[in-house]
């Protein structure tokens, strides 16, 4: 017999879960708040049951650790955000899907929690839509991990004078592992989310492309996600445009449909990432402002508060608009000149080509146009000649290559030239 465990607060308002459960049976519970009893409910069903906020969230938090289930035909996992472009994907997985939602590790610090991905309040929202569909909800506690993996490399990267992009680590690495290991848990055939992206056939395998509303296309953040995942995974949204996502939603009297978009590195909680960076350690020391020649024209308060292309809040004059260049962390320097200085036709990246390819369209920054380049596999991802400079390239972005809408390689910036 497995004792399980589960509590929640909000001020002064509490509620505590126990059950005891044995073999894939609830045998005993101690949940008051709950709509109905759990005796006798697999945890599957016991996902679905609703009630009281905090009773609900405290019966999350008790089978959340232990949730499993049965394999089940066409049992489809959908990673709930608690937003209305998830909430579409939940319907189109019907009638045999399962929520889960991972609760992420915010600034506790920041203003604005509330629209981040995985806040307490989405948690509550993509829970809420699931069981006004009859769908069980799973939450998975993922806070430290998510610190470790994806917060904690963020801010040593800036602390080294790079421009690193938390989302790419997440979608690539973080965020998809831990979801597809759920759906396995859950017994799920495959996993499901709201981004706009989508998965075709290109040269003999599955490979990830633009989504058909390009303002909505999240096929560059979810680059580094690993093509051989992409046999489990489905993006229901991709042939669409979000109006016809919200449109659906509306239809379906789901009362997310409203819902604003979410936050971009959501674990800053609404806040700047400079302030951000200043409380989790990275010293705000004066340094210089210099040209390439090493000619001191002002002083910064942070290398770590610049990055390449920047132009404004320098804090120096001149006789002719002035960009940085790069952030110096071994001088504390930050370097600056002008838009020609800025040019970069030579990016080595650390990362895979997903089929041999000789060129490509690089998109080296998530709202930059793609630059033509040759392409050629190093020893640790690739280096690219560009048709053309880019300007404003940064290390730690990623450096993302498409054959027309096709994503053929991925790889974080290391080196320009």
């Amino acid at each position: 017999m497995i004792r399980l465990l589960g509590d929640s607060a909000r001020g002064s308002e509490f509620a505590l879960v126990q059950l005891s459960l044995e073999g894939d049976r609830i045998v005993d519970a101690d949940a008051p708040g709950l709509e109905r009893s759990l005796v006798g409910l697999t945890l599957l069903e016991a996902a679905a049951v609703g009630g009281e906020t905090l009773a609900v969230d405290a019966l999350a938090n008790a089978i959340g650790p232990v949730f499993r289930a049965p394999r089940s035909p066409g049992r489809v996992a959908v990673a709930m955000s608690g937003g209305v472009d998830s909430a579409v994907a939940l319907l189109r997985s019907l009638p045999n899907a399962v929520g889960v939602t991972l609760r992420l590790w915010l600034d506790p610090d920041g203003p604005d929690s509330e629209r981040a991905c995985c806040s307490p309040e989405a948690v509550i929202a993509a829970r809420e839509t699931c069981h006004a569909l009859g769908v069980p909800h799973v939450t998975l506690d993922l806070r430290e991990d998510f610190r470790r993996a994806v917060v904690d490399p963020f801010v040593r990267g800036y602390a080294r004078g790079e421009t690193p992009n938390p989302c790419m680590r997440c979608n690539g690495a973080f965020r998809f592992g831990r979801l597809l290991a759920f759906a396995r848990r859950a017994g799920a055939e495959a996993l499901a989310t709201g981004h706009y992206a989508r998965i075709v056939e290109h040269r003999g395998r599955k490979l990830l492309a633009r989504a058909a509303d390009p303002g909505k296309d999240q096929s560059y953040m979810l680059a580094r996600l690993d093509p051989a995942k992409l046999e489990r995974i489905v993006f229901p949204l991709g042939e669409q445009t979000k109006a016809e996502t919200r449109a659906e939603a509306e239809r379906a009297g789901l009362a997310v449909a409203g819902r604003g978009e979410s936050q971009e590195a959501c674990f800053l909680a609404g806040d700047d990432y400079r302030a951000f960076l200043q409380r989790r350690g990275v010293g705000a020391r004066d340094g210089p402002v210099v040209t390439e020649a090493g000619v001191e024209l002002g002083r910064h308060s942070g290398y770590w508060r610049f990055t390449p292309g920047q132009r404004k809040g320098l804090g120096v004059a001149a006789a002719e608009p002035l960009y940085v260049l790069r952030a110096d962390a071994r001088t504390n320097a930050v370097v600056v000149g002008p838009r020609g200085s800025l040019g970069r036709s030579r990016i080595d990246a650390a990362g895979r080509l997903y089929v041999p390819i000789a060129r490509a369209d690089a998109k080296l920054r998530y709202r930059s146009d793609a630059v033509p380049a040759l392409v050629a596999p190093t020893p640790r991802g690739f280096r690219l000649e560009l048709d053309s400079p880019s300007y404003g390239v940064a290390t730690g972005q990623a450096a993302v290559l498409y054959e027309g809408d096709v994503v053929v390689g991925a790889g974080l910036i290391r080196r320009t030239a």
